[in-house]
């Protein structure tokens, strides 16, 4: 049986990065493995640089901070001993991404994804998450993500 991604258990999930209800994102998703999460990406042509033969750096800090944001979501549900996406819902937002770009990431293949927990509390989760194409690491990031209650995500 294959497993479901968590952007695929978090209801309405309308988010330019994670969500698979935005028909113009990107739908990333995002799966356990081991102690971290994992994402594989395939960025297409559009999602280019200056020079079009890599990843923008925009696209770079998407991937991370919705990779690591669903993975707070995720550890969130996990710590409740709950399947993601039972009631009631669990909702996280970034409150800081801090990217590093260590080298170009090449936009002709898949991009890898991984990241990890490294604080955990009932309101705040800090993430590490790391970038790579084929082995080289071309970005990091930290990701302090932040619950919020369920009225803030219908209050627009």
């Amino acid at each position: 049986m294959e497993p479901i991604a968590f952007q695929d258990l978090i209801p309405d999930n309308r988010c330019y990065g994670c969500g698979p209800h935005n028909p113009r994102g990107l739908k990333i998703k995002s799966y356990w493995e081991g102690d971290g999460s994992i994402c594989i990406y395939q960025p297409e042509r559009h999602h280019s640089a200056g020079p079009p033969q890599f990843l923008n750096g925009g696209i770079i800090a998407t991937l991370i901070d919705c990779h690591s944001v669903c993975t707070a979501i995720a550890n969130a549900y996990r710590m409740e001993n709950r399947q993601i996406g039972s009631d009631p819902s669990i909702w996280c937002v970034t409150a800081n991404l801090n990217v590093t770009y260590l080298r170009p990431t090449p936009l002709d293949r898949p991009v890898t994804l991984r990241a990890r927990v490294t604080e955990a509390g009932s309101k705040k989760t800090l993430l590490q998450c790391r970038l790579y194409s084929d082995s080289a690491e071309c970005a990091r990031g930290e990701v302090l993500a932040v619950r919020v209650p369920n009225s803030w995500r219908n209050s627009i």
